[in-house]
Order: structure tokens, then C-alpha cells, then sequence
């Protein structure tokens, strides 16, 4: 069983970058696994911030050109570069890795790291 690990969460001033941490226990690289980046604010739905999934990755409108995703498949890790933070991207990110088998997919949470964006 896939139990992704993130780190690298933490406090910065607006216009300050961090970089999150993915850490899956086992490997990333395979056709069929895709992992996405989550944030979730109080009182609201978790959303989509990123996800890659082979060569192609895919961001929310309001991360473009600051946030990017990428991956170290020797290391089984996903990161997430994110540039220019502004407040509004303060929240709990969380990890999921998704595993496509017999025409199911199945879905890995990770406890999710606290990013906090002061203004």
C-alpha cells in the first residue's frame, strides 16, 4: 500500500517561495500511478492545485506560471515549486497518488503539510 509523506510546508512572506515534498513508498514511475497536489482552506472544499501523470502536467488557474510540478522517479518523490506565494494560497496541501489497476482507480492520502502566507 502507497503511503505518500509531505513535507516542506511552513511560513513565508508574500511574494516567497516554498517547495513541497511528496514522498510515495513506492515507485512514481509507472504509467499508471499520477499524483496531484490538493490545498484546502477551512470551511472550503479540497481543490485541485497540480497533478502530473507521465510527461504532462496540469495546474489550476490560479497557480499558473508560480507553481510548478515535478518529479524524481530514482527518489519516488513528487515536488511542487511554489513561486510568488500570495495569501490566498495559504492552506493544508495535501498529496494524493492515484493508481490506475484493472480498470480501478485507487487513491492515497497523505497527511498534508501546512503552508501559511503572511501578507
Amino acid at each position: 500500500q502507497v503511503q505518500p509523506v509531505e513535507s516542506g510546508g511552513g511560513l513565508v512572506q508574500a511574494g516567497g517561495s516554498l517547495r513541497l515534498s511528496c514522498a510515495a513508498s513506492e515507485s512514481i514511475s509507472r504509467t499508471n500511478v499520477m499524483v496531484d497536489w490538493y490545498r484546502q482552506t477551512p470551511g472550503k472544499q479540497r481543490e485541485l492545485v497540480a497533478g502530473i501523470s507521465g510527461d504532462s502536467t496540469n495546474y489550476a488557474d490560479s497557480v499558473k506560471g508560480r507553481f510548478i510540478i515535478s518529479r524524481d522517479n530514482a527518489e519516488n518523490t513528487v515536488y511542487l515549486q511554489m513561486n510568488n506565494l500570495k495569501p490566498e494560497d495559504a492552506g493544508v496541501y495535501y498529496c494524493n497518488v492515484v493508481i490506475g489497476s484493472f480498470g480501478k482507480l485507487y487513491n492515497y492520502w497523505g497527511q498534508g503539510t501546512q503552508v501559511t502566507v503572511s501578507s
